[in-house]
């Protein structure tokens, strides 16, 4: 089945397209750009020289030692083909990853687990935190160890799970880019009747809360 979400290169064209909207914008900083997609400094660091190796990003010399970040032409033309692609298929994304967090917290609440932390923040993130309080779970909190934010969608963001305070149940994989990387990370901590992930990240066996699969 061809699966209508963003893979590994969608994703990554994702930041591209944040990145380009931040230096648009005024962005004359890493540390801002950094701010303004919510990823960590050195990522933002990678994807910057990407960007200026391919045309995108013009970088000057500022004072005091500082540089300034401007878009080329190609980067105009290059923000907007990835505007399109991106809003060409986040209908379909969204409507398959509602449908697919609804199905999953039905079969953790059969399972007796209430209260849920998400593993990974991205826009399958947001939609499950939605998903959630329709279906009556808790999202107790996010774990991410790239993110250099400390809330997303109104849930505290830790970089692993010791940083946790409060209780929880289960664990729900939401990461696009390394989905299977921190199912298994999550198995081998909690075993894996409390780890489960959407259909949509094509993990096998990761429903397993759901005896008819």
């Amino acid at each position: 089945m061809e699966r209508a979400f963003p893979n590994e290169g969608s994703e990554d064209d994702k930041i591209i397209l944040g990145l380009l909207k931040s230096v648009e914008d005024g962005a004359t900083t890493q540390r801002r750009i950094s701010s303004d997609l919510g990823v960590a400094l050195g990522l933002v660091n990678a994807y910057l020289k990407r960007c200026v190796k391919k045309g995108y990003v013009k970088v000057s010399e500022a004072p005091a030692r500082r540089y300034a970040y401007y878009l080329t032409p190609h980067g105009f033309a290059e923000k907007s083909r990835l505007t399109v692609e991106y809003l060409s298929h986040s209908f379909s994304f969204f409507r398959q990853a509602k449908a697919d967090c609804i199905d999953l917290f039905t079969a953790a609440k059969d399972r007796n687990l209430h209260n849920l932390v998400l593993c990974g923040k991205s826009d399958l993130t947001e939609i499950a935190i939605l998903s959630a309080f329709e279906s009556g779970v808790s999202v107790v909190a996010i774990i991410d160890n790239s993110s250099c934010v400390t809330t997303f969608a109104g849930k505290d963001v830790f970089p692993t799970y010791s940083n946790l305070t409060d209780p929880f149940d289960g664990v729900v994989v939401t990461d696009l880019r390394n989905a299977r990387k921190l199912f298994d990370e999550a198995v081998s901590l909690f075993g894996p009747d409390r780890v489960l992930a959407p259909k949509l990240l094509g993990l096998s066996g990761s429903q397993r809360g759901n005896d008819s699969q």
